[in-house]
């Protein structure tokens, strides 16, 4: 065990679970469909645009939506990935993210010819679960309980 992460409680490693299932069901429903999202919800996404050019966002177009998404999307990657990981092998969390978009994005390319499998999506992807485990060790430095030593008792000399 590192003494400076201490390992996650009981308790969030269940609420890990509850909350990270159904998060990778919806991200692979996201990814794995042969639907894009701008085909199945263009009104989302030009309210989206509209409402970030209407607060003075006129620079934000459907392709730096889209990479700002990826990013977003794959946060809870890169938190899930460190908490539910034993904190011996930690820094692994931070290859899970890449690794599993490299494997959406191949998986993409060989069996949904109608979707766009690109490094650009990799990379950004990447940095959201990166950012997530950064998040992640930031909040567990922050906030997680820590043992603390008591010093051993010593023999006083009579």
């Amino acid at each position: 065990m590192s003494p400076l992460l201490p390992p996650p409680r009981r308790f969030t490693r269940g609420w890990a679970l509850v909350l990270g299932i159904p998060f990778l069901a919806g991200l692979a429903l996201l990814t794995l469909t042969p639907e894009r999202i701008e085909q199945t919800m263009p009104n989302l996404l030009d309210l989206v645009l509209g409402a970030a050019h209407r607060i003075g966002w006129e620079s934000l177009d459907f392709t730096r939506l889209e990479i700002l998404a990826n990013i977003l999307v794959f946060v809870p990657v890169g938190v899930l990935a460190f908490v539910l990981l034993p904190r011996r092998v930690w820094p692994l969390a931070l290859l899970i993210g890449p690794a599993l978009s490299a494997a959406i994005e191949i998986s993409q390319r060989v069996a949904l010819p109608h979707r766009a499998a690109t490094v650009t999506d990799v990379v950004a992807n990447s940095a959201g679960a990166t950012a997530g485990v950064i998040l992640a060790v930031l909040l567990t430095l922050l906030f997680a309980p820590r043992r603390t030593r008591h010093p051993s008792p010593t023999l006083e000399a009579s």
